[in-house]
């Protein structure tokens, strides 16, 4: 796909949008124009989020066309801007050409999303998203020799195809936050291709991006999932909490300001307007930026970058200092206020206690659920805990979990006990996940010797290969063995962890699998 410089293309979708209110303030037009700027720059970024967000069954081809059509919608709005069609609010432009597309709607049924109009129409196809992308196939990859040549060959394409497959598996990420993660990949992939040892520098630059983007992608649903469920006072206080933590020498008067302009962001990006959101952002941060003397001192290199580094950067900025009379206050979510300390003294008991009760108390969700938000709570306590001050960040970190479990736009039902906390009052929602004990409802599966049964293949396996293995083999045995104390499940868990070390040291692996993996459950 060629890259789509179009000249005019935003400013005309703003300068049509009856809603936009023009800035007079010379600060507010500086950063009206370089928002206009980045987002007629990376428009086909921008379409390729919307599209593979929306329908995320599509095929990158179809994407292609959809672009060819915006285009060909620019042009004639650009040639004459009294025509209807170009009164339109971008987001809307853009849901009507996907279902002009001839037989799409109909081959990944969204039909009936087609069928509505503009709020309707929009609240249809942020309801058609899905979160579980099991239905798409495995995430492409490609030997590093073959990207480093596809990347030098053609960037933009390898770029394209990377921001696609990405979206569609992260319906609800905000598009800064992918355009983020598309620069930080492309800074790995230049980097990591004059390597001599690309697979070691791809492999190692790599983590922290993923990390970075499954860490956002929680959090965003989390805050998502509270206004649709709770709506936007809700959204106030999350803001109001998680402000005055990071800000904590703001004023009251500038800390309310600040989150009604955060709140409204949100109306857009929960939404899935891409343009909207990426403009919103870009004034929240403006609004930081403007009185940094009352807000922060620890963001003046963040706002001298640009968009969406800006955005990014002053969100992963180290809490300001302290005021001297303000005292410390006591943690929600541990009772411990050394927590980074026990997670790196002993990361797989730590991990595998926040898993073990996720498992007792919603056994119903799949395993692959189960162990993907046991990541996500690995990756939220990687970036907790490289802050200066981690305590504010771990605080939170049970919202995030629990908001994926309750989900983002569908009403779930897990058991009675997960349910009514989903649906409770979202102040209690919380303590409430926190009283919660095993599930008494759930029924174990039989008994099953193959899930004590291993392989001379666990010992081939990569880090993170054997770290899923790992996971999934723990949430099954509490599956199985509901009833047991966390205790005696942390002690069988222990004896696997041990087998699988004695027999990967052994001359046959194979063979001391057979002969141990018996033991286990014993």
């Amino acid at each position: 796909m060629k890259l789509l410089k179009l000249t005019g293309f935003i400013f005309f979708l703003f300068f049509l949008t009856e809603s936009l209110t023009l800035p007079t303030q010379p600060r507010d037009i500086e950063n009206f124009n370089s928002t206009q700027k980045f987002i007629e720059d990376n428009i086909e970024y921008i379409t390729i989020i919307a599209f593979a967000q929306y329908v995320q069954e599509a095929t990158f081809e179809e994407m292609e066309k959809l672009v060819k059509d915006m285009v060909e919608y620019k042009d004639r709005c650009m040639a004459d801007k009294t025509l209807p069609e170009c009164s339109k609010l971008p987001n809307n432009v853009l849901q009507e050409k996907i279902c002009a597309m001839e037989g799409l709607p109909q081959k990944h049924n969204f039909s009936h999303c087609c069928s509505k109009v503009d709020a309707q129409r929009r609240l249809c196809f942020f309801y058609n998203k899905k979160s579980d992308v099991g239905f798409l196939p495995p995430f492409p990859t490609l030997d590093p020799e073959e990207k480093c040549q596809a990347y030098e060959s053609n960037r933009e394409s390898l770029l394209n195809h990377f921001l696609y497959e990405v979206a569609r598996r992260n319906p609800f990420v905000f598009a800064p936050t992918l355009l983020t993660v598309a620069v930080h990949f492309e800074e790995v992939a230049k980097s990591c291709c004059e390597e001599q040892n690309k697979v070691n520098c791809l492999q190692t630059r790599a983590i922290p991006v993923t990390q970075y983007l499954k860490a956002f992608s929680s959090y965003q649903k989390h805050v998502c999932g509270a206004l649709l469920k709770f709506g936007t006072k809700v959204v106030h206080f999350i803001y109001i909490a998680i402000l005055s933590q990071k800000f904590p020498k703001i004023e009251f008067k500038e800390l309310i300001s600040l989150v009604e302009d955060v709140s409204s962001n949100y109306d857009g990006c929960c939404e899935g307007d891409v343009v909207q959101c990426i403009r919103d952002t870009s004034k929240v941060m403006n609004h930081i930026c403007s009185k940094q003397d009352s807000i922060s001192s620890k963001i003046k290199e963040c706002c001298e970058k640009k968009i969406p580094e800006r955005g990014q950067c002053i969100i992963n900025s180290n809490k300001d200092d302290r005021p001297k009379d303000l005292s410390l206050r006591e943690g929600k979510f541990t009772d411990s206020e050394n927590v980074c300390q026990e997670r790196d003294a002993d990361p797989d008991t730590f991990f595998a206690n926040y898993l073990i009760r996720l498992t007792k108390i919603a056994p119903q969700l799949s395993t692959e659920e189960l162990v993907s938000l046991g990541e996500k709570m690995v990756t939220a306590f990687t970036t907790c805990c490289t802050l200066s001050e981690e305590f504010a960040c771990v605080d939170n970190l049970a919202d995030l979990v629990f908001g994926e479990l309750c989900g983002v736009n569908e009403n779930r039902t897990i058991n009675p006990a997960v349910d009514h906390c989903c649906k409770t009052n979202f102040a209690f929602r919380r303590p409430c996940f926190e009283s919660l004990k095993a599930d008494k409802t759930y029924v174990p599966p039989p008994f099953s010797q193959d899930l004590f049964t291993f392989h001379a293949d666990m010992c081939q396996s990569q880090n993170e290969e054997l770290q899923r293995k790992t996971d999934r083999f723990l949430v099954n045995l509490v599956k199985l063995k509901h009833e047991l104390t966390d205790e005696e499940l942390q002690s069988l868990f222990t004896n696997f962890a041990n087998v699988v070390d004695k027999c990967c040291k052994a001359e046959s692996p194979e063979v001391c699998f057979n002969e141990e993996s018996p033991k286990i459950g014993n």
